[in-house]
């Protein structure tokens, strides 16, 4: 395991270091001094665990059939091996060249991988985290074919050049032995052969090695002989080349799309030529060329016809066709079609040995982006249920959230309806690759992760011990009505592709409340079920959100304070409560022809059937206002004790209760500042089209008054501020005006162009096109006060919360985080009791601003008097469709806080935590206790406030690729590594923390990559990964027979160290390749490359060495035990002789 040097940060450390803590205590707070802090630098280590999904980009494979294990290797240079259900693991090359071919040594817990850079490498799989134990690099030759028998330590290896040369995998050095391609086809060709791309040996002798080249030449080789037996020649390009068991017949495939057969002693013509695809012309003609078949595997059966397996070789009509497996069998031909291009296949045999019936059981088809196993045994060819967490790109990962140390109901619930929407028709057989054991230790918490994709469907996986399973998958697609082609698109789409793309999620794991937001400016609230239910008419809320104000002239308004807006609501009590809203039916158009007050997206009008699980309660959609496109939404908060969901963009924020399904709050961050707003705020330009306030009410009934005029939901919520703000606010409010933002698009097509807004990313096309550069676009994922002029919406956090100085009892309440760095706070009055809840409308009043940060504010928290993180307010799940008289709703829980005294008025503490620094706020008295800037050059892509078994921190991702923890609340620096850099809009998208030190992000667009920060899991980690390694016996080798062993008709075996050793062969041409000695060491060289010794032999060589060492350490013992009395005799006899002697007698 990797693991990282980390600069640990002394704990002691003040503001006197310029980089870390400029904490300062107040003076009214100095008793902060007594919370007792755990958490310690030495609980922090950061490593690498487990990466999911399916490798990025495969270029190759192979399979252990003893063992069972499947290798992948990919183009970027990384290994994924798979076991059984649970067992996987990654490696990666250092030199990132791409996988051309992998090779197992049977049973031997080793395998050789070769690289396009020329390279060849020994890998030790008998550990649980392979090694690499020795390399070998070519500096004269590329690699182009790679074989190496069952049972043999020599690896032949072919080139470019048409030479194969000789490596032992035990030493990795070159063999003197070489076979030149001029001697291999002398004069049956005027040119070069080309490269090699075919090696085998023949399955009945040893001796005779099988060259295939690419210009179509084939020569049987006599090894001991050192010259060809037979030569083959055909006018097509060589693909490939399969042995028939028995030795005597092999097939070829070519680029025409023909199949030869050869018979070994009948070089002059094939036996056999079919084109398997082609149109078989009436007048006896060759059939037309087709397509070239880029493999084919011959398998042979005791009980029936062969099998011949290969992909490729369509005719050229069939333009627009997906790729194909052909499976020949018999007079059948079954053409399986994959969804993606095939990259390799495999057929499984139940022998490993190549001289006896194979007996196919499945083919492994490695797909560009899918892993499909066939059943050859059952009728239909059915396909194997994978076990693997291979999907998790089925549609493109926009978005993800990690849930660690979750309720212990929730996953057996997700399961459970989830297992309802398994597809029906697999194989019934068990899944083959079965190989390795699971690892013996596991975490004590539970772990989910849920993923929201571009075609707008979200997956809950179970990621505990390590793991990771598909739950349920929920489609938010169905509540809308899909276009059946492009010219039925709407006009009013704000993205050319994926409309239905998820950005945000918010779930509430106790209550099982799922709240999203999508690219097209809707947000959906779901309800967990137990019972299907049938949903005539979607319930849906239309919001109208449009800013009055636009640029923020400076982040710092220099002492002068824009006073243009008033403070609205803050002399509103908690009775004054907003009434209940319905969605807009007004016009779609304005009379001057503007697209006004429509939806981007239209909803489905049909009866919705809603299986068990995730059910629609409310659809909210943002509309068009005088024919500007809705801004998309950058932040989303759901509470499922208030009932509230609150969302913002760069219009302004929205609260809507989602049990009255009313809008509660449309308004914009002007309002919320009121007369306290740092920010000059310049007036929109206004347009020539642009339609009047009064275009919200229906324009044909001029004589009814405004208020029955209004249709949209807006309207209500105006006049309730009107009786609080004077009338310059009144125009404004019934204007609807909403959060500063950037000069919005003026047509659709520039805003289709652009397809982002401030602080995430939202479009979703190619991740190779987009992904490439994170400094191109900076502005079009994160928010940072240094380049964005422009206030949005960045966060939310519902707590129960003292907001207000004079406050001595927590009350709910909405912080809100912007993007210049403003935290803001608004006291909610939600009804006590369940009736009065459903009667009575939840009363507002506003704050203001609590505390401002450099940069925009990514999280928040709350922290009791101790420093012990408050849970979050919830409410428990109940059954939402049961009868009333059944239904019992459960109370609310909410943390509790002591009173306040008279010495220490201070009883709660708010965490904030912006791209640039963090506060700790004392609560009520708003005071800053500590203060951290977290980086000057960078900016923090992801933040949170995380719960470990010591204690509770912030964890922090920045941009230039630094993971960071500090301690709360006093903010102390206890890790910074320099872990990953950030190399595309990707990993800022789905980086996310969770509790318990994990953390996750998306490392390809078809693997997450899991992480941990804390020291004890790392230290655990070997513990918890699987074995890919377990001693098996390696089958018994065919019975050659009675009269076979008596005529020599069996297999012949070949002494291939006395042919290839360095006493007969010579030693190669040191140019020709350097040997790189490999980490893993001499002892794992030994486990890997020793013979077809099982574990107990090992175990049993072991313990007689170690026996052999105590004897000899035995003897050593003796030897100086005799010594010792030798040289305490020799001196008692010198005592003896000069004893009596006089000093002048010596």
């Amino acid at each position: 395991m990797k693991k990282f040097n980390i600069r640990k940060v002394l704990d002691g450390l003040t503001a006197a270091s310029s980089s870390s803590t400029a904490a300062s205590l107040q003076s009214g707070n100095r008793e902060n001094d007594m919370i007792q802090e755990t958490l310690q630098s030495e609980h922090f280590q950061l490593c690498k665990t487990v990466r999911h999904g399916f490798p990025y980009q495969p270029s190759s494979m192979a399979f252990d059939p003893v063992q069972k294990i499947l290798a992948i290797g990919t183009q970027s240079g990384a290994l994924r091996l798979f076991g059984r259900a649970g067992v996987e693991c990654f490696c990666q090359h250092e030199s990132g060249s791409a996988v051309i071919q992998l090779e197992f040594l049977v049973n031997e817990g080793a395998l050789v991988s070769a690289l396009a850079d020329d390279s060849i490498h020994l890998w030790n799989l008998r550990q649980k985290l392979p090694a690499i134990l020795h390399s070998l690099k070519f500096n004269r030759e590329r690699i182009t074919f790679c074989h190496l028998p069952f049972q043999s330590k020599w690896l032949y290896v072919g080139t470019e050049r048409g030479n194969i040369h000789i490596v032992n995998v035990e030493s990795f050095t070159l063999s003197g032995y070489v076979i030149m391609w001029n001697k291999a086809i002398e004069l049956s060709s005027k040119t070069h052969p080309g490269p090699v791309v075919h090696i085998s040996d023949n399955p009945m002798d040893e001796g005779k090695l099988l060259i295939g080249f690419e210009c179509g030449i084939v020569v049987l080789w006599d090894l001991k002989s050192k010259k060809a037996d037979y030569r083959y020649s055909y006018d097509e390009a060589i693909h490939s080349v399969a042995w028939h068991h028995e030795g005597k017949q092999f097939v070829c495939s070519h680029s025409d799309g023909t199949l030869t057969t050869w018979n070994i002693r009948a070089p002059a013509k094939p036996a056999q030529i079919i084109t398997p695809h082609g149109k078989q012309p009436k007048d006896g003609k060759k059939p037309e060329p087709c397509k070239p078949i880029l493999k084919v595997e011959y398998k042979t059966t005791r009980a029936g016809d062969p099998f011949m397996i290969l992909c490729g070789g369509l005719s050229y009509d069939t333009v627009g066709r997906r790729a194909c497996l052909t499976v020949m069998h018999g007079k059948s031909t079954a053409v399986l079609e994959m969804d993606y291009p095939i990259v390799d296949f495999l057929t499984l045999c139940e022998t490993p040995y190549p001289n006896d019936f194979q007996e196919p059981y499945a083919v492994v088809v490695l797909l560009e982006k899918d892993l499909v196993l066939i059943d050859l045994a059952q009728i239909g060819y059915p396909i194997f249920e994978n076990p693997y967490p291979l999907s998790i790109h089925e549609s493109p990962v926009t978005c993800c959230e990690y849930f660690a140390d979750c309720p212990a109901e929730i996953i057996p619930a997700l399961y459970s309806v989830g297992s309802r929407q398994k597809r029906q028709g697999f194989s019934k057989k068990e899944w083959p690759i079965s190989g390795g054991n699971w690892g013996q230790g596991t975490l004590s918490f539970s772990e989910m992760i849920i993923t929201g994709h571009a075609d707008g469907s979200i997956k809950f996986w179970d990621a505990s011990a390590l793991m990771l399973q598909v739950l349920y998958k929920l489609k938010t697609a169905k509540v809308f009505e899909k276009p059946r082609s492009k010219e039925e698109k709407s006009s009013t789409e704000i993205v050319d592709e994926d409309p239905f793309a998820i950005q945000i999620l918010s779930w509430c794991p106790e209550s099982r409340v799922l709240c999203v937001a999508g690219v097209s400016a809707h947000v959906i609230v779901y309800r967990f079920s137990k019972q299907e239910v049938t949903t005539e008419v979607v319930q849906l809320l239309e919001v109208r959100m449009q800013c009055e104000l636009n640029e923020v002239e400076s982040p710092e308004c220099g002492g002068e304070q824009a006073s243009a807006v008033s403070t609205p609501g803050t002399q509103s009590s908690p009775q004054t409560s907003l009434p209940q809203s319905h969605p807009s039916t007004s016009s779609n158009n304005s009379s001057d022809g503007l697209r006004d007050n429509v939806p981007c997206l239209k909803v489905r009008s049909s009866p919705l059937k809603q299986s068990a699980g995730y059910q629609v309660e409310l659809l909210i959609q943002l509309v068009w206002v005088s024919g500007e496109p809705p801004q998309q939404i950058t932040s989303l908060a759901v509470n499922s004790a208030y009932s509230l969901v609150a969302f913002g963009n760069g219009n302004g924020l929205a609260v809507i209760d989602y049990l009255q399904k009313t809008l509660l709050l449309n308004m914009s961050i002007a309002e919320l500042y009121g007369s306290t707003d740092p920010h000059h705020r310049q007036p929109r330009s206004p347009r020539k089209t642009r339609q009047p306030s009064a275009g919200l009410c229906d324009g044909n009934d001029a004589s009814a008054a405004p208020e029955e005029k209004c249709k949209s939901p807006t309207a209500k919520i105006s006049r309730k501020i009107n009786m609080i703000a004077d009338q310059k606010d009144e125009r404004r409010l019934r204007r609807h005006c909403s959060l500063p933002g950037k000069k919005q698009q003026s047509s659709v097509k520039e805003m289709k162009k652009k397809r982002s807004v401030s602080f995430h990313e939202t479009s979703f096309c190619d991740p190779n096109a987009r992904d490439n550069s994170f400094s191109r676009s900076r502005s079009s994922s994160v928010t940072s006060i240094d380049r964005e002029s422009r206030e949005v919406i960045s966060s939310f956090y519902f707590c129960d919360s003292l907001s207000k100085k004079s406050e001595t009892v927590a009350v709910p309440s909405l912080w809100i985080g912007t993007s210049l760095g403003s935290m803001l706070a608004i006291a909610l009055t939600v009804p006590s009791t369940p009736e009065q809840r459903m009667q009575q409308p939840v009363g507002v009043a506003f704050c203001g601003p609590v505390v401002r940060l450099k940069g925009g504010i990514l999280r928040m928290a709350q922290l009791d008097f101790s420093g012990t993180l408050l849970p979050h307010v919830y409410e428990s799940w109940y059954e939402p469709n049961a009868p009333e008289e059944e239904r019992e709703r459960p109370q609310r829980r909410r943390p509790t806080s002591p009173p306040s005294s008279q010495e220490n008025p201070d009883c709660q503490y708010a965490v904030v935590c912006s791209e640039k620094q963090a506060k700790v706020v004392a609560m009520p008295s708003q005071n800053c206790v500590y203060e951290h800037n977290i980086t000057e050059t960078s900016f923090v892509l992801r933040a949170d406030v995380v719960t470990m078994t010591a204690g509770v921190g912030i964890a922090c991702f920045c941009a230039n690729g630094h993971i960071m923890t500090l301690s709360l609340p006093s903010l102390r620096p206890l890790l910074d590594v320099n872990y990953l850099p950030l190399t595309d809009m990707r990993i800022a998208r789905t980086f996310c923390f969770s509790n318990q030190g994990q953390a996750l992000y998306l490392t390809s667009p078809t693997e997450i990559q899991r992480i941990t920060y804390i020291q004890e899991t790392c230290d655990n980690l070997q513990e918890m990964l699987g074995e890919l390694f377990t001693p098996v016996e390696t089958p018994e080798a065919p019975n050659r027979g009675f009269f076979k062993g008596l005529f020599g008709g069996g297999a012949q075996s070949l002494d291939r160290e006395d042919l290839f050793g360095e006493v007969s062969a010579g030693k190669a041409s040191r140019s020709l390749a350097q040997h790189i000695p490999g980490p893993g060491g001499m002892e794992g060289m030994k486990g890997a490359a020793s013979g077809v010794v099982g574990e107990l032999a090992r175990a049993r060589i072991a313990l007689d060495e170690r026996g052999q060492k105590l004897g000899e350490l035995e003897e050593r013992t003796a030897g100086m035990m005799a010594s010792a009395d030798s040289f305490s005799k020799h001196a008692h006899d010198m005592m003896l002789k000069y004893k009596d002697k006089k000093w002048y007698q010596l």
